[in-house]
């Protein structure tokens, strides 16, 4: 019998199939708040008859959940594992069902992948990308993001710069809510920060001030960082994911940034930066790719922003990786 003889596994393309169902799983328990329900353990019916739904299959639905991580079973009961009860339910500080709501254009595009692969992406309009009034929302459900580990990951690497200790005052660049910048001003025990970011995001960003009591070290700052003034004198300012939006123009952001500092000021970037001629990491290539086929390609190569550091005339750059739930982003540090 003549079989194939084989040194790969189709386990990996197997893997790519279930990924739509496990994704899909996810979203239904956000929308119908079963992790909500599931604080304590419940049996199966107790939660059909909350999200009104059918015994059997509700069951089949809270197996699958479990299978995926997200419940514990136990004797026929189901309960919320470690993961889900910091991360989906709601009313807690670290809630992330909004943002993964509001992030599953990744999934919607699919259905239209081979529509725009086949004619290319649509004709741009003027739709709500630039609304004030969208991130404005976005800024809300990203606190959250932020706060489920992110700031304290970034406050925690920033504050072990040599120079921090001597720093008075820095810059949180499209900062949307805030806690970033905050985690960093709180590292340290004199220096002030300013949000920067549009005009409606920076009430979001004033908000959250508020709730941590920071008002006396924190600020915001409305404006466009195109064609507005990013204030002066700082000696850190950082830009995380926010200079995708500049690509086209990064030399000139990028000197607006350098200008704003003082001597011997740092500047932090921390962006997604593709490798293998823009296919790793799959987690960022694959986040950019609905964008990237409707016509934005904003996704940075690695080296894009540390040479456009060294153009407009920064001493030094060191670059690193920092491993985020979303995926590995680079770090690049410039020192003026």
């Amino acid at each position: 019998m003549d079989l194939p003889k084989l040194n790969v596994s189709f386990k990996n393309l197997y893997d790519m199939l279930m990924g739509r169902m496990r994704s899909k799983l996810l979203l239904t328990a956000i929308e119908w708040k079963v992790f909500n329900y599931l604080i304590e353990a419940k049996p199966a019916i107790d939660v059909a008859r909350l999200i009104g739904g059918e015994p059997d299959n509700t069951r089949f639905f809270l197996d699958g959940l479990a299978a995926c991580g997200l419940l514990e079973k136990r004797n026929g009961m189901y309960k919320n594992s470690y993961e889900a009860e910091v991360f989906l339910v709601e009313g807690r500080s670290t809630y992330l069902g909004e943002f993964f709501m509001h992030n599953v254009h990744l999934s919607e595009a699919a259905h239209e992948l081979p529509r725009l692969i086949k004619e290319g992406p649509p004709l741009q309009s003027q739709d709500d990308m630039g609304s004030a009034d969208r991130w404005a929302r976005a800024a809300v459900y990203n606190a959250n993001y932020e706060r489920a580990g992110v700031a304290q990951k970034l406050a925690v690497i920033i504050s072990q710069l040599p120079e921090f200790e001597n720093f008075q005052r820095m810059l949180d660049l499209g900062g949307g809510p805030g806690i970033i910048g905050m985690a960093i001003v709180d590292k340290h025990p004199g220096m002030r920060g300013v949000v920067f970011d549009q005009p409606e995001v920076v009430k979001v960003s004033q908000a959250f001030i508020k709730e941590y009591e920071m008002e006396n070290r924190m600020e915001v700052m409305g404006g466009n960082y195109f064609t507005d003034s990013i204030g002066e004198n700082y000696d850190l300012i950082l830009a995380k994911a926010t200079l995708n939006f500049a690509k086209d123009n990064i030399d000139f952001i990028m000197k607006k940034i350098y200008d704003a500092l003082n001597p011997g000021g740092v500047c932090i970037v921390v962006t997604d930066g593709l490798t293998h001629e823009k296919t790793k990491p799959e987690i960022m290539v694959l986040g950019w790719l609905p964008a990237a086929m409707t016509g934005c390609d904003m996704a940075f190569e690695q080296g894009f922003i540390a040479d456009a550091m060294i153009r407009v005339g920064f001493k030094s750059v060191r670059g690193t990786t920092v491993d985020f739930p979303m995926g590995p982003m680079d770090m690049e540090v410039a020192r003026k």
